[in-house]
Formats: C-alpha cells, sequence, structure tokens
C-alpha cells in the first residue's frame, strides 16, 4: 500500500494507525440550512506531501480543516473507571484541534500515522433541493523522489438536500469567556486595540460554534480565582466614587455588546456579583477614588456588608439602565454566586434577596445542584448538573437549564477528550425530550491552572496542568492572532442540530411522537444516566427523523 483515503463519519476519532477500522460513509441527506461535517482520513506507508482540494457546486460553502493532535495530559481524575464509556485511559495525543487548511496552503506532510481532513459544509437555506456531490481531492508526491508525477486520490460525498430548512436554534448556549486569558495568552495588553481585534475573532468563532449567549464582564468574573487573589482585571465598567455617590462609565461596555451584536450574540449573562462556591464575599470591583484605582471590594468585604449592598443599588441600577438602552434586558441573566453548595444556602439567600429587586425585567440564574435553591425562589432558571439534574425534572422545573463539568466524569454526557464523539453529541436529543431551555459551560477558554494562580499553555497541557480531566477548560485553541475551534466544538453544534431537528419534526407530527421516535430508538427510556453508548443510536435515529420530514 503506497497510500490510502478513506471517508468516514464526524463522530470517529482518528487516531494512530485505525484508519482501516473504519465504516466508510459515502451518502448523507440534510436540510438546508444544517451544518454537514465528515472526515476524510489519508495515511501512507512513506512519507509523502499531498495536496488537498474540492471540486463542487457546493465548495463556496465548503471549509477545509486539517486535525492536529491535542496532548491529552490527564484523561480523568477518578480511579476504578474501568467499563466507563472513554476511548482511553491513557495519556497520550488525541485528535482535537481544528487549523483551517488554507493557512497550511492546503498541504499536508504524510507519514505512517492518519493525517486528517475535516470537511464542514454550510449548506444555505436557500439552496435548491436535490443532490450535489463533493469531491475531496488528495495529489500526493514521494517526498524522497520527487521528480516522480504526483498520484491522485479522492473521496466523493453525494449530499441529499430536502425541501425542509432547519429552524432557528432554541437553545441558550454559553460557555464562560474570559477576556483575561485571551489577553494572556496573545501577550497584548487588556483592552488595548489588538486585544479587542481577538475578542472579536473570540466571540465570532464561538457564534460560529452555536453560542448565542457571552458572559460580560462588567466587573472581572469572580471565577476560579484563589481566595485573596485577583485576576487580570477585565473590567468593561469604570467606576469613580465621589462621598456615598458612584459615578460609571460605559463606554468599553458598549463596545463590547457591539462587537457581540455584530457577531450574531442574543443574550447576554453579567457577571456573578459574588465569590464563588458561596456567596460570602463581595466581587473584586475596581473603583477610583480621590484620583487613585484600587479593588474598593473584594476578599476583604464581606457580601452583605452595608458599604457592598449600597454600591450594588447603585451599579446594578445603572447596568440595568444601560441594558435597557441597549434594548437586551429582556434577553440579560444575572449571575449571583457560582455552585453554592447546601451549607451556604442562607449567604446565598441573603445575596438573592439584594439581586433580585433590582433587575427588572431581567433574570437570575447560576449553576446550582440542589434543588433547595430553586424551591425557596432564591433563582429564577436553575442550571443543573448533568448529574444531578433527575430531581429537577421530576419537579417539572419551568425554565431549566443543564450544564457538566470536571465532576461529571461517570456515566453521563459531557466533552472530555479521551471521551468518545457520541457522549458529547447524545445531549441533543436529551436536551429536546426533557425542554431544557439552555446550556452552560464554565470553559469556553480558560488557559489557566487551578484556581488561576498562573497561566498554562494549551499545547502543553489541556487539563490546567492536572487541575481537570483534559478538554474541560476550554474548546478552543489559541493560535497566532487567531483562535482555532475543535472536534469537540463541531461535535457539540451537531448535537444543537440534532435538538433542532427534534423541533422541525414536532411542527409535523407532535412533540409525543417525536419523543416516542426517541425512545424507540434507544431501545429504552432516554436518560441523562442511560443511553446508547455508540454512534450507531445517533447516525441512525438523525437519519430516521429526516426521512420523517422528507415525507411530511
Amino acid at each position: 500500500m503506497e497510500f490510502q483515503v478513506v471517508q468516514v463519519s464526524s463522530l470517529e476519532k482518528l487516531r494512530g494507525d485505525s484508519i482501516s477500522q473504519m465504516n466508510e460513509v459515502h451518502e448523507k441527506t440534510v436540510l438546508a440550512g444544517e451544518r454537514l461535517s465528515y472526515q476524510v482520513g489519508v495515511r501512507s506507508d512513506r512519507r509523502m506531501e499531498a495536496e488537498v482540494s474540492v471540486e463542487s457546486e457546493l465548495s463556496d460553502y465548503v471549509k477545509l480543516f486539517f486535525v492536529k493532535n491535542a496532548v491529552m495530559d490527564l484523561t480523568t481524575t477518578e480511579r476504578d473507571m474501568e467499563g466507563e464509556d472513554y476511548i482511553t485511559f491513557e495519556p497520550g495525543l488525541m485528535p482535537d484541534i481544528l487549523v483551517p487548511a488554507k493557512e497550511q496552503n492546503s498541504q499536508l506532510t504524510i507519514f505512517n500515522e492518519i493525517s486528517t481532513i475535516w470537511v464542514r459544509v454550510d449548506i444555505p437555506e436557500n439552496i435548491t433541493p436535490g443532490e450535489y456531490e463533493i469531491k475531496i481531492k488528495v495529489a500526493f508526491k514521494n517526498v524522497w523522489t520527487p521528480e516522480c508525477p504526483m498520484s491522485w486520490a479522492g473521496q466523493v460525498m453525494r449530499v441529499h438536500v430536502i425541501p425542509a430548512v432547519l429552524p432557528k436554534q432554541k437553545l441558550i448556549y454559553t460557555r464562560w469567556f474570559y477576556a483575561d486569558c485571551i489577553a494572556v495568552q496573545h501577550q497584548v495588553e487588556v483592552y488595548s486595540e489588538k486585544h479587542w481585534e481577538l475578542i472579536d475573532q473570540y466571540i465570532a468563532a464561538a457564534v460560529d460554534g452555536g453560542m448565542n449567549m457571552i458572559l460580560v464582564p462588567v466587573h472581572t468574573p469572580p471565577l476560579d480565582t484563589a481566595e485573596g487573589t485577583v485576576r487580570p482585571c477585565v473590567q468593561l465598567v469604570d467606576i469613580k466614587k465621589d462621598g456615598s455617590k458612584y459615578e460609571f462609565s460605559f463606554e468599553k461596555f458598549r463596545r463590547f455588546v457591539g462587537i457581540c451584536k455584530k457577531n450574531g450574540i442574543e443574550y447576554f449573562e453579567i457577571a456573578h456579583m459574588f465569590s464563588q462556591w458561596g456567596a460570602k464575599y463581595a466581587a473584586n470591583i475596581m473603583v477610583e477614588e480621590n484620583g487613585k484605582k484600587e479593588y474598593l471590594f473584594g476578599w476583604h468585604v464581606a457580601a452583605n456588608s452595608a458599604e457592598y449592598i449600597e454600591f450594588l443599588k447603585q451599579y446594578i441600577g445603572a447596568i440595568s439602565q444601560e441594558l435597557a438602552n441597549e434594548g437586551i434586558s429582556e434577553k440579560t441573566y444575572f449571575h449571583i454566586s457560582d455552585e453554592p453548595t447546601l451549607d451556604a444556602i442562607e449567604t446565598y439567600k441573603t445575596a438573592s434577596d439584594i439581586i433580585r429587586p433590582l433587575i427588572g425585567e431581567s433574570k437570575t440564574f447560576d449553576a446550582l445542584s440542589k434543588y433547595d435553591f430553586y424551591e425557596k425562589g432564591l433563582v429564577a432558571c436553575p442550571v443543573t448538573s448533568v448529574s444531578h439534574i433527575r430531581e429537577f425534572l421530576e419537579h417539572k422545573v419551568e425554565n431549566q437549564w443543564c450544564y457538566y463539568c470536571c465532576a461529571d466524569e461517570r456515566v453521563v454526557t459531557n466533552s472530555f477528550l479521551a471521551m468518545p464523539s457520541h457522549r458529547t453529541r447524545v445531549l441533543g436529543f436529551l436536551l429536546y425530550k426533557y425542554d431544557i431551555k439552555g446550556f452552560l459551560h464554565w470553559g469556553y477558554n480558560f488557559y489557566n491552572g487551578r484556581l488561576s494562580r498562573y497561566p498554562v499553555n494549551p499545547y502543553l497541557t489541556t487539563s490546567g496542568d492536572g487541575a481537570f480531566p483534559s478538554g474541560d477548560p476550554f474548546i478552543v485553541y489559541p493560535g497566532k492572532d487567531t483562535v482555532y475551534t475543535s472536534i469537540r466544538g463541531e461535535v457539540f453544534y451537531d448535537a444543537i442540530q440534532d435538538m433542532d431537528i427534534c423541533i422541525a419534526l414536532e411542527h409535523h407530527i407532535g412533540r409525543e411522537a417525536v419523543v416516542s421516535m426517541i425512545d424507540s430508538a434507544a431501545g429504552k427510556e432516554l436518560k441523562f444516566d442511560d443511553y446508547p453508548k455508540n454512534k450507531k443510536f445517533l447516525e441512525e435515529l438523525r437519519d430516521l427523523m429526516v426521512k420523517k420530514l422528507k415525507e411530511s
């Protein structure tokens, strides 16, 4: 064998020399407006140079990425994981980083192990239904004998577009956005013009990956910060104190919101007002007084201090007015404190009682796993861990959200590097079945070690230097003056599309019938902690739904 080219599902992770073990895919049926992703794997016994190109009527809508390996330095923090649904428990390399092929002039160097091309086709909404072909061509040249003629290989995908349009995404989706990590990784000054350019790129990439909500750092978010320390200040609101009165300047805030709107962000979440894990302290907030800037509030100020409460009344009032001016009040959510524990319910209640009367048409929401917080009316939209969501579902909570994080290592859906892609994508059908309104994850671009004590190189550690299972802290990678998406991000986007297809089908056959289809395909009642652990279930169910839509 001189070289081999195969075409496989987006749910495969091509590693080592596993190319011969994959089932090939040559035909897909899609809706107008849908994103189709698949992979072309290339392997050679000799060192070869290859040039990759596309031939298709749809070439204007095709993007090619070269898949690069990420360093998977910590697969899981748990022990005794035998039987759990992971690709491997051993540290090593895992395909994940998607680098646009044009950055490498569409040139690949191939030798022994698989080189993978990620093919993404954004089908336009106004496309004429029918059949289209996409040919991925690979031209090979032997590195050691360049005088030899080039060899060609190709793979064809037949795409059938049905006369139905994928509905607009209903899910509200956010991963926490860290402006400070962008500044540190790219070595630029906070809110310099270069920083703003990068913020624009990262937000554009977030929207491209399905995010329609962003964490707004009105003050530096009090997240993953060691007690008594501060992260680089990325506070958007400039604050001055004059006696008992505060003045607020929103110029940077308006620029940030403008970038978000330009890129398609529809929902906004305001940074937490109190410290993480219990709301015991004020957030780190920079204030200018008598010409001097310092953290007037922070770890040294109790959450229920009279001075902080008076500040919040003025601060949140000013923010609420600015949200109204921007026309986004109804689509804005305020955080109180992240992941409060049950023993902190009284301090959380005190904080919640302060915030809720001040925010007008906006809502409160927080990541929490104890039903008591919602039962006592302390939060409007509970964001519950997938490992603890059953009690909330049994109570049929209105405005239920969910999240997963480093603690969700067993059984449930997640997006760690060591997990197979089907474990990430199954979330879409779960979101639909249980009528989940939103999904939150804590790490869009967290490039720090535990509690942000120091920055890390995400190309050397994907675990925050051993703090979390690899892949948990971020889903995009910093490039040179750019940002790269990932396989995990694209697979999550497909999960959202699965949810959207369910919604489209519901309009024709009703919600009960769609849920019945899901459970029937699963061979049991689909649950967050009980679902088929294979890609066949997902692909066959999606294809069945598309077929039903075509018939309708």
